[in-house]
Formats: C-alpha cells, structure tokens, sequence
C-alpha cells in the first residue's frame, strides 16, 4: 500500500488561499511571511505588496501600534484572542470592519517564531444590521416593539390630518421626537416647529409666552414681543406638558384652540393663529379630570387622537436597536468607530428598568463613549448606578456580573416564546452562538 503524500510548502498555500477567511502571519519583528487570497480580496493589497511590510502598514487598523494590538495581546496574555472586532484602512482608503483571531505561532520546540490571524470582513453584516434598522425606523424613532410599530403605521395619516395630537408617556419616552415626526410628516413641515415645555414655566409667565405681549402691557414691556403661537404661524406648536398648567390657563387655551384666535397682552384686538397643535403630557389626563385639576371640555377638545407610548422597560427588545442607534450617531458626532457592545455589557444594559426610559439609555450610551478608548463598550464603561443596581438585583441569590448573561438570556427566550432565532436577533447574536450558550448555562427550553 502506497504510503501517504507529506503536504509541501505548496500545499500549505493552496489550502490557506481556500479558506474564506482572511490569514497573516508575522514573524518576530512583525513583518508579514504570508498572505492568503481572502487577505488580499478583504485588504484590497497584493500579497507580492504584503510580504516583508509591518503588519500595521498593511491594515492601518484602529488598534495597530497600540496596547489593544490582537497578536500583542496574545503575546502578553498566552491567550488566544477570539473575535475582536476592530476597523482597518484598505487600499482604496475605505475604512471596514473586520472581525480579527490571533494566536502565537510556534516552531516545533515550542519556541515563539511570530504570530497568526485571522479575520473576516463584516460590511455585509453591518450593512444587513443597518438595513434591517431602517425597516424598523420612522424619522429618528427605531422600534421592533408592537405598540410602537402601530403607531408607526398610523403616523402619516394622523400627520396628514389637521386634528389635535394628544401624546401620552412617561418622561423620557420620546414625546418630543413624536410630535417632530408629526409635523415632519404634515402639510405644515416647511414652517416652523415650536415647542413649549409648559411644565417648566410658571403661571405669570406662561401667558406672555404663549400668547406674547404688546409694548406697555407691563412695566418693562418696551417693545411688543410676539408668542409661541405667533412663532407657530404656518407650523406646529409642540404643549409638552400640558397636564401641569393652571386652570385659568387651561380656559384661555380651550378658547384658543376652539376660536383659533387669542389675544397679546395688552392687547384689545385678536389676533389669529392657524398652528397645528401637538400636546404632550407624562400624566394621565383623565385621572386628572376625575381628581378635577384638569377641565373636562379641554380634556375632550385635545382628546381627538391619542398616542400612548410605552416605556422602556415595555419594550426591551429594543434595546439592542436603540444601542446601535445611539452609537452610529455618536461615532459621527465624535468622531469615534465603536462597533458596540460587549455581550456582558448587552446583558447588564438589558437587564436594568430604565427609570429614564431612552433618555436614560442615550446618555449611558454617550457616558461610555466618553471612557471607551477600545473597539467595543465594556461594563467598565457602563455607569456605577446601572451596574450597582444590577448587582442589588442578584445579590439575594448571590450572583454576580457574570450571571447577567445567562439571566439576560432566559428572559429574552422568555420575551420571544422560546424562539431561537427571533432572541439570537433580539440579543445581536448568531443563533449558533446562543445554542451554544444556552448548553453552556443549561438552560432548559420549553
């Protein structure tokens, strides 16, 4: 029987330019000794130009000739690094990111001779994330969550409409970016957009601000000064907090919005105002009627078209798109190339109620972006108080930061009837790796 054929040096090349992959290796002064097709089709650089550089001069990768270098780490730590992710420059100056492996390469002594890696190119999957967040976008909202995707469905007719808007939801929910996709959407979106936050002025103000006042109507009114809803003229004027004005207000806004007419003070003539009004409250208004703190006609004059948005806590499953959100906008902002979370952190972000709703989650996102000086937001990053808080949640059983993942893993296959693929897209994984680790954690399916 004729023995087998020892693989040659050209084998070795044959079955690394098959691998889909991308493959380096350096030897000891970082200088490249080999490069497979797939590193030359993802870099965009011929191996004849890779072979004998620095490494760094071939990739220009965000964490070349730094401590967060994949091949030193391996070196420092004798670990292999698995997946992570960092940004590289090609050839044609187009900046990718790649999902990078490094490990030490060994002679048969055991001796250190160089490093390898692998990488492979994730613009298809960015651009497939990207893609499936524009399907659950509407202006600058994102949602996958039911209640928002019907009001989603229902905004451009309500837009279309003349009708008075009546936004209900809790501090932080997005009132404001509603009411904006309202007029945005509204045969008033080429004038202006007013918002009034009339929970933040008080009773001898809210008036002249509102309605704007002529020069004498008080002791320093030098000159006439015209009002939210004059500014409104041809637009929209936004009522945050409607439910926290007086009830002598409340009469002079019914008559406002039921003569379309309102009076400057000091003023004897009437002027008109044709703004769509948007109101917005974080109360519910007909507890208030009941309680009778809020009047009953303006109640059912502003009650036309209720919108109710549900809190963060509500809508979990949003989390990981409204992360991706916030991140895409602050990488351009702050001229930063995050690619996003680490899993620990996904799990500790998932698992905490979000008092503050997205505002809350907006500026976790920004107070990470500030300490963050690597491709991915680690708990470190996160806030004391959500991580304390998270702690607090599983200290009784005695479970640490390391637990998140599992329980944060449950409650999603919880939140999804036990659907693999629909959790493995809600976390932002692949399904492979959540079957993996709900056989890790030895999590039963129903």
């Amino acid at each position: 029987m004729d023995l087998p054929r020892q693989l040659t040096g050209e084998d070795h090349n044959i079955i690394l330019d098959s691998i889909e992959e991308g493959v380096f290796t350096v030897d000891l002064d970082w200088r490249i000794t080999s490069f497979n097709r797939s590193a030359e089709k993802i870099t965009g650089v011929s191996k004849e130009a890779a072979m004998g550089c620095l490494c760094s001069e071939v990739f220009g990768a965000n964490v070349c000739n730094t401590a967060d270098c994949a091949l030193l780490k391996a070196i420092k730590t004798n670990q292999p690094i698995i997946n992570m992710p960092v940004y590289i420059h090609r050839s044609d100056e187009k900046c990718i990111p790649i999902s990078v492996n490094a490990t030490i390469l060994k002679d048969s002594n055991g001796r250190m001779i160089g490093g390898v890696e692998t990488f492979r190119d994730l613009s298809a999957i960015t651009r497939l994330r990207k893609s499936l967040q524009k399907s659950y976008s509407f202006e600058n909202m994102v949602s996958k969550n039911q209640r928002m995707l019907e009001i989603f469905s229902t905004l451009l007719l309500i837009a279309d409409s003349d009708c008075i808007v009546l936004i209900e939801g809790a501090t932080g929910t997005g009132k404001e970016l509603l009411a904006k996709a309202i007029h945005n959407n509204s045969p008033k979106k080429n004038g202006p957009f007013v918002p009034v936050n009339c929970g933040a002025l008080p009773d001898t103000l809210i008036e002249s601000e509102l309605f704007g006042y002529k020069a004498g109507a008080f002791t320093d009114a030098r000159i006439d000064k015209p009002g939210r809803f004059a500014r409104a003229q041809n637009g929209t004027i936004f009522l945050d907090e409607i439910g926290d004005i007086s009830r002598a207000m409340q009469t002079r806004l019914l008559r406002v919005l039921e003569e379309k007419t309102y009076e400057p003070l000091g003023s004897i003539k009437p002027a008109q105002t044709n703004a769509r009004v948007v109101v917005a409250t974080h109360q519910e208004l007909d507890k208030l009627v009941e309680e009778q703190k809020f009047r009953e006609d303006l109640f059912f004059r502003i009650n036309v078209m209720k919108l109710t948005l549900p809190t963060l806590s509500e809508r979990k499953e949003d989390i990981p798109l409204l992360v991706n959100h916030f991140i895409e906008r602050f990488n351009r902002g702050k001229k930063k190339k995050i690619l996003g979370l680490t899993q620990e952190a996904m799990a500790a972000v998932m698992l905490y109620d979000w008092p503050g709703n997205i505002r809350e989650l907006e500026n976790v996102i920004e107070h990470a972006f500030i300490l963050c000086r690597e491709p991915l937001i680690r708990l470190q990053h996160l806030p004391d108080k959500l991580l304390s808080e998270i702690n607090a949640i599983f200290a009784t059983g005695g479970t640490t930061l390391k637990d998140i993942e599992k329980n944060a893993i449950f409650q999603a296959l919880q939140r999804n009837n036990w659907k693999k693929a629909v959790t493995a897209k809600e976390l932002g994984i692949d399904k492979n790796t959540l079957r993996r680790k709900i056989i890790r954690y030895g999590i039963e399916m129903k």
